[in-house]
């Protein structure tokens, strides 16, 4: 007991005097995550949008599949990262492996379902209601898609929020794609996973109460959007 308070008091430390190694790991963790999230909004928000609005056959189907992948392992995602981006890969040539930028792929293919099957339960939150009183009133498609979608917004922005927190919060994809390279790739999650197969309890604690304190920005930030949306 007297060596965990020790560990734990030496980790509070650490984040108190802002140990460089220790921030310096949190911040390219939250660039990596920011980087991955922002693209993940950028193309799936208007995916989700498309598959809402759309009418084909196997819709359904494609919205199921979706949601089914809200859980997928982050081994699995970084297992098939790395094998489109290996030197033999498909993707290869874009020499990205064990680098910051494969994270940041790893983590949008991650994080893809969650961004695009919450914007689609986002904007069926809204029911048909809104969408068939802006065609009645002569909104084209794109204005009718503009209007509900700002109806919906914070739901979507929620949605956003999620897909970042699993993004920080994986290890899978990043350790199989980045390599967890010391200055480089490493993440808080790689870091701790190496850290306590050292023994380096210290450390560990240290990074893990940051992460563990971005969780928590998260889960507030998602209780506020949730708040203001009600309001």
């Amino acid at each position: 007991m007297s060596y965990l308070a020790e560990a734990l008091s030496i980790a509070m430390s650490m984040i108190l005097t802002g140990d460089q190694v220790v921030y310096s790991i949190a911040f390219r963790t939250l660039l990596i995550a920011s980087a991955s999230t922002v693209a993940s909004a950028l193309l799936f928000v208007p995916l989700g949008c498309l598959l809402h609005f759309g009418r084909f056959r196997g819709k359904q189907a494609a919205v199921g599949f979706i949601q089914t992948m809200y859980s997928v392992p982050t081994v699995f995602v970084g297992m098939l990262v790395f094998l489109f981006i290996s030197r033999s890969g498909p993707l290869g040539g874009m020499g990205i492996l064990f680098t910051p930028w494969a994270i940041i792929l790893g983590e949008i293919v991650l994080i893809a379902p969650i961004v695009t099957g919450l914007t689609i339960s986002a904007l069926q939150s809204t029911g048909e209601g809104l969408a068939d009183t802006a065609f009645t009133l002569g909104a084209g498609p794109a204005r009718v898609a503009l209007k509900v979608l700002s109806e919906a917004k914070y739901a979507v922005l929620t949605s956003v929020i999620m897909g970042f927190g699993r993004a920080i919060s994986e290890v899978g994809v990043a350790i199989m794609v980045g390599g967890n390279i010391s200055g480089y790739t490493r993440t808080l999650t790689t870091a701790i996973a190496l850290g306590v197969g050292r023994g380096e309890t210290a450390s560990s604690l240290a990074l893990g109460l940051i992460l563990l304190f971005l969780a928590m920005i998260v889960s507030i930030a998602v209780n506020l959007i949730q708040h203001g949306a009600r309001r």
